[in-house]
């Protein structure tokens, strides 16, 4: 519901000369507000995923699963809220949360839970400078849970590896909405690679993880919003 405004950088002009094939990054926006909370496909229909890795209690990588359209409700991910808004959140709102149908939980394995949008870096990104904002407050995330939100970039064509994981550190948000961001500029080296942007959280034993999430805008430009500021960003790098 939150009204932001935004530099773009994209010419109007330029945009006509490109191929409609080659502009693979996609503008998305979304409060929830128009989403139906009985709808357990609510989420998955708006191309919301899911992917979950676990790790023995050392960190070491164990297994990975996914990734599957996300769930609205139940014991795992993620699911639509209600009445946790402030006015400028309206009426519903994104909880993220831990894999808790995993069993994994009660033997002390952390699960890292992921809630996500996934799209395509093609040659016509190069060179764009994208932007990830959101709202966000703490849920119930509890003991030695933590919790982040992130752009990532995965090269399919060098075994999946991480080529990019700028993430703001959520664990520590406060119980009131504030506004955080992220952005990258796109590079020719990332053409043909996978583009992620959302939420994730790692916890083990059950405990608490969730943090609520709302007003998410991805988009071409530079934060022109005043009340955000590079403090939010609690990491900022590859």
């Amino acid at each position: 519901m939150k009204l932001r405004a935004h530099v773009i950088l994209t010419v109007a002009a330029l945009i006509c000369l490109i191929p409609a094939s080659a502009l693979a990054l996609s503008p998305y926006s979304q409060d929830f507000e128009g989403m139906n909370m009985a709808d357990g496909a609510a989420l998955s229909t708006d191309g919301w995923l899911v992917f979950a890795n676990v790790f023995n209690s050392s960190g070491g990588y164990l297994y990975g699963y996914g990734p599957f359209p996300a769930p609205n409700g139940g014991p795992g991910f993620c699911g639509l809220a209600t009445g946790e808004g402030g006015a400028s959140q309206g009426a519903q709102q994104l909880n993220v949360y831990s894999d808790y149908n995993n069993g994994d939980h009660a033997v002390g394995n952390l699960i890292e839970a992921n809630t996500f949008q996934e799209q395509m870096v093609v040659a016509g990104d190069v060179g764009a400078t994208w932007t990830f904002e959101f709202d966000a407050k703490l849920a119930n995330l509890e003991g030695a849970t933590t919790a982040l939100a992130f752009i990532k970039t995965l090269d399919p064509a060098n075994g999946w590896a991480t080529t990019n994981f700028l993430t703001v550190d959520m664990t520590s948000v406060p119980a009131t909405w504030g506004s955080y961001f992220l952005q990258i500029v796109i590079d020719p080296g990332l053409v043909g690679q996978i583009f992620q942007f959302g939420f994730a959280n790692t916890a083990s034993y059950y405990e608490g993880s969730g943090v609520f999430y709302d007003n998410i805008d991805f988009y071409t430009g530079t934060v022109a919003n005043e009340d955000l500021s590079w403090s939010n960003v609690k990491s900022l790098y590859r």
